[in-house]
């Protein structure tokens, strides 16, 4: 026979909303009486239901997971499977479930959003990206919705709880870094040009750039998809440049593989001939031939302390907003060389 709350808060010698309230862990219920309950739950063999979770605390507990637009192109792309291995991590402690949203366009990702917090099917959003004026962020803060951005805001980011890298300093190490090993006509390739983390690296290969004494040329800056198809793309205009550089600054991995196979079709060597400095650290970069130096992100952290940031918003209202700042680190392998 199947235990039910009644039977649990029979034995508990309990009222069975209190059962109910202290399945959603409610503040209103005394610590002794969770563990009564709690243990005599245990004894009985009970198992919490998501129903009888959700009518008890008015809550889904369920985290969406808002994803860039084309995310069947985004998916390829490897750091997205790693980050949602980290929000996965952290809601899987707190049992949480996660829905998933996505869309062609930006229009579209808006409008399915919008209708996944008015039927309250999740209890707060994650967004995996951060563009210039977002019109989805603006509307989770008029309705005062929880989220949580993985980047860093364009519009009164000290108002959004926001977990990131340094990636004005991280642009600017990989820079330095090809600085460092003699190279003086460096490129750089990042991917949309409305999505802060291309900005801020780009500002910070600039700046390394003028510290160092050399010119900004505007002919080395591209921006492209990323993809490996985005990275074949820029490969070929850079080439085709009457003084193509001879190293790169490659704001992902995977558009890195694509430039790493343009040169090899055309019979240019990698470091010899031209020198790569990426981001992501992925799968890809250790695979690669040759295997890619890359600025290691953490990938996996940035996607945990995002879902840990917005299930305590979820949990306390009072919760105040936060900046988290993973950090970085240059991962050296055999894609670079000194000139």
């Amino acid at each position: 026979m199947t235990v039910t709350i009644k039977d649990v808060a029979k034995r508990a010698n309990v009222a069975p909303s209190t059962v109910s309230r202290v399945i959603a862990d409610s503040p209103r219920i005394s610590e002794k009486t969770k563990q009564r309950v709690r243990e005599a739950m245990k004894e009985l063999g009970y198992h919490p239901n998501f129903i009888a979770r959700s009518l008890a605390s008015q809550a889904t507990q369920v985290i969406g997971i808002v994803m860039p637009s084309s995310a069947d192109q985004a998916l390829q792309n490897p750091f997205f499977p790693e980050v949602i291995r980290g929000i996965s991590k952290a809601a899987h402690e707190k049992r949480y479930a996660l829905q998933m949203s996505t869309g062609e366009k930006e229009s579209d990702i808006y409008e399915r959003v919008v209708e996944m917090l008015q039927g309250r099917r999740v209890d707060g959003v994650i967004l995996l990206y951060s563009r210039q004026n977002d019109k989805l962020m603006k509307y989770l803060q008029k309705h005062d919705f929880p989220f949580v951005v993985i980047g860093k805001p364009h519009q009164k980011a000290e108002q959004v709880t926001h977990v990131d890298n340094d990636n004005v300093q991280a642009g600017k190490d990989a820079t330095t870094y090809l600085i460092a090993h003699g190279h003086e006509r460096i490129a750089f390739v990042g991917g949309n040009p409305q999505y802060l983390v291309t900005i801020d690296r780009q500002t910070g290969y600039e700046e390394a750039l003028r510290e160092a004494g050399l010119p900004y040329r505007p002919e080395y800056v591209i921006h492209e998809e990323f993809l490996q198809e985005g990275g074949q793309e820029a490969m070929k205009e850079l080439l085709s440049l009457p003084e193509p550089p001879t190293g790169l600054v490659v704001a992902d991995d995977l558009m890195a593989l694509g430039m790493l196979k343009t040169l090899d079709e055309i019979g240019l060597r990698v470091p010899e001939d031209v020198s790569i400095v990426s981001f992501n650290n992925t799968l890809l970069a250790e695979m690669s031939r040759p295997p890619l130096t890359s600025i290691d992100i953490g990938i996996f952290q940035l996607g945990y302390e995002a879902a840990k940031s917005l299930m305590e918003k979820i949990e306390n209202e009072a919760e105040p907003i936060k900046r988290i700042i993973i950090p970085h680190r240059l991962v050296e392998r055999g894609s670079c060389a000194r000139r």
